[in-house]
């Protein structure tokens, strides 16, 4: 079976950093992906993929990936469901971030606010992980 996702996108927002109740840093955020082809009014169509990661991965785009940024993402697509405290049902489908790469330089910007310049383009691996929810 595989089960591999490779996107390159621009984000919508900043990254939401969160801790787990262990410590564990994970990072949510969504990205634009534009469609490679017009629908049939000529128009350009877009995607917007939500995107987690956890640990190094987490900290990397808390502290370099912003909110217009081009950023490739290397994942695995997964899904959750929950049941809301009003008793609905809900699902989520997200990628799970393995590797994330910042494309593009920071906006002008933020260097003029005294953001250090990225050291590296390509986080570091995770560490492997109980499960893809472990601390949810």
């Amino acid at each position: 079976m595989v089960n591999r996702v490779v996107l390159v996108g621009r984000l919508v927002a900043d990254p939401e950093m969160k801790y787990t109740p262990s410590g564990v840093a994970v990072v949510n955020f969504r990205i634009a992906v534009g469609r490679p082809f017009a629908s049939s009014q000529g128009e350009r169509q877009t995607d917007f993929i939500n995107i987690v990661a956890w640990r190094q991965n987490a900290e990397y785009a808390a502290n370099y990936l912003n909110k217009g940024r081009l950023v490739a993402v290397d994942g695995a697509l997964r899904t959750r469901q929950w049941t809301t405290q009003e008793g609905q049902k809900r699902s989520a489908v997200e990628v799970e971030a393995d590797r994330l790469t910042g494309l593009d330089k920071p906006r002008q910007d933020q260097e003029r606010a005294g953001a250090e310049p990225e050291p590296s383009a390509e986080a570091p691996p995770n560490e492997p992980e109980a499960g893809p929810f472990e601390n949810e």
